[in-house]
């Protein structure tokens, strides 16, 4: 079960790097990537794998080097559920910046200024989840070291 578990971690640590360097690109670009958000959406579903690994490693008995074996399994999908959480906020944060009440009060500007705010929450967002999948590979490293 540990091989399964450092398989299964560098992989997740892999996908998570490279949807950092796509959404860190994107970003640069100021572009929205649709590339980049199929890719965390791949990252979000690797990290729930990852945690569904962790869980099949305890049912089987799996007695890891270090206790923080199992932190280090399951933090993925927290930091993957706290980002989706912090794009919400981003969005709000803008909006709120503005003095805009919701997305009907960005419906009512001038075109222009609506691509900003589009732009600006756009951008959060991506730089967001695209951080996230830093700390995302990060932890998932760390699970080899204590496997």
């Amino acid at each position: 079960m540990r091989q399964v578990a450092d398989i299964s971690a560098v992989v997740v640590a892999a996908i998570a790097l490279t949807t950092a360097l796509v959404g860190a690109w994107a970003w640069w670009r100021s572009s929205g990537s649709r590339l980049f958000w199929g890719m965390w959406r791949a990252t979000q579903l690797a990290t729930t794998i990852l945690a569904a690994i962790a869980l099949v490693a305890a049912v089987t008995g799996l007695d890891p080097r270090s206790g923080l074996f199992w932190l280090y399994m399951l933090l993925p999908i927290a930091v993957s559920i706290i980002a989706e959480q912090l794009r919400i906020a981003t969005a709000q944060y803008v909006l709120d910046r503005r003095g805009l009440e919701d997305a009907e009060a960005v419906g009512r500007l001038e075109p222009v200024k609506q691509r900003e705010v589009v732009l600006q929450i756009a951008g959060r967002e991506l730089a967001t989840a695209a951080l996230a999948c830093v700390v995302i590979a990060f932890l998932a490293l760390r699970v080899l070291g204590t496997a």
